[in-house]
């Protein structure tokens, strides 16, 4: 696929054949401050940042389907290759392509914009977007470090907004929706013990890629770019943690970052788990389980999931009737960017933080720097204790000899952004 991105000072923007330039009227009235207000019924005007297989596949199709509903419309994209941008709005039906993020901005004045992008960009990007007025809907991994997440919150609203949030899809749906309400309400009693595993399974080819296995480009190993969506829905399910010890390891692959990493973790309510990150798997799976004092909840799956995917095992003792309202998981909504896209319209209609946001959203990245901290130290490390200073606060892998980069190696950031 072409690279994806936008940066300042790429050429003017370049429009798909018989669409007109934009212009700075091009939605008149409009200011920055103005959107922070709700949008009062009418359409969320969306713009999409980098053209790569995640915006094609993900994030196109879920706000044409909100189109439909009458919610969104996509009034423009940006990528650094005029040629992708140009086709990418000409199969789409957007009428306006750009190689230029910032003029974008100035001249479409988007509600929304989706940064599809090579994780590197993101912390630029997002930041420029929310000075400009507009939400952000980014993908993970969100930034590569806490540094970088605190400074996209530092130009973030308040009140009304905008917000920044990521995509974590695995969330949303009528699953996890359900399995989370049954935890917070103790319904299957006190959560004990639980599993988080992110078994798949990557090839030489994979990693031949050229910003592929680089702190600097790809902001991690498995733990950060594939194993944080499960990481993320565990911490959803069952809230914040309190400590991780980890080990991380690098069994196959020729790269900077891991290719396989291990922890435990403790969580603020007492449960303990184990979490599996991995691209060593042939048999590829992900999976939840969570053993509760009347029940074991379980989701098996791989890059999403319905409720079929979830299992609920009562105790012997739990009475049938009270059994089947735990495994009643109600209309069956999957995961996916749609139900995460169509709960971000609501709070940008509502003027209200979405959820996967803020301190929210900042836990998972913050767990990810714990364990690879407590894996290249062979310390313990405890929630809040990366902050300024901390050589973790500003890279995953801390400057340790072993795990950071060699002087001088730079990574290429090209190429689409890294799909689950």
């Amino acid at each position: 696929m072409p690279a994806s991105g936008a940066r300042p000072g790429t050429p003017a923007p370049t429009a798909r054949p018989g669409a007109p330039v934009p212009t700075p009227a091009a939605r008149p009235g409009a200011s920055a401050r103005d959107r922070s207000a709700p949008l009062a019924g009418r359409r969320v005007r969306a713009a999409v940042v980098g053209t790569g297989a995640i915006a094609r596949g993900s994030h196109l199709p879920a706000l044409a389907r909100l189109a439909e509903e009458g919610r969104t419309e996509v009034v423009a994209a940006v990528d650094i290759d005029p040629a992708a941008v140009r086709e990418f709005c000409a199969s789409g039906g957007i009428p306006h392509a750009y190689t230029d993020l910032d003029l974008m901005l100035r001249e479409q004045r988007p509600d929304l914009v989706t940064v599809c992008t090579p994780p590197t960009l993101h912390r630029e990007q997002t930041v420029a977007a929310l000075r400009a007025g507009a939400w952000v809907w980014c993908e993970k991994p969100p930034v590569p470090t806490l540094a970088d997440f605190d400074a996209v919150e530092a130009a973030a609203g308040d009140g009304n907004g905008p917000y920044a949030s990521i995509v974590f899809q695995h969330r949303f749906g009528s699953g996890s929706r359900h399995v989370r309400r049954l935890l917070a309400e103790r319904a299957m009693g006190r959560p004990l013990v639980a599993h988080c595993q992110t078994t798949w399974y990557r090839d030489a080819a994979y990693y031949a890629v050229p910003w592929r296995g680089r702190w600097d480009t790809e902001g991690g190993g498995p733990a950060m770019g594939h194993g944080i969506h499960q990481m993320d829905l565990l911490l959803d399910l069952l809230g914040p943690w309190s400590e991780v010890r980890a080990m991380a390891g690098r069994l196959v692959h020729d790269v900077e970052t891991e290719d396989v990493s291990t922890a435990l973790v403790r969580f603020e309510n007492g449960a303990l788990a184990t979490v599996v990150n991995s691209v060593l798997s042939p048999d590829e799976v992900s999976r939840i389980r969570i053993d509760c004092e009347h029940a074991t909840v379980e989701l098996t799956h791989l890059y999403g999931h319905g409720n079929a995917n979830w299992r609920v095992t009562p105790a012997a003792h739990v009475p049938d009737d009270e059994a089947a309202v735990w495994r009643d998981f109600g209309a069956d909504v999957p995961s996916s960017h749609l139900e995460q896209l169509r709960e971000l319209v609501a709070s940008m209609e509502a003027g209200q933080r979405p959820r996967s946001s803020g301190e929210e959203a900042r836990t998972s990245l913050e767990l990810i720097s714990a364990l690879y901290k407590s894996a290249f130290t062979d310390v313990t490390v405890r929630r809040g204790e990366i902050g300024p200073g901390d050589p973790f606060y500003t890279a995953l892998h801390g400057g340790v000899p072993g795990w950071a980069p060699a002087t001088g190696v730079a990574g290429v950031p090209t190429g689409e952004e890294v799909s689950a």
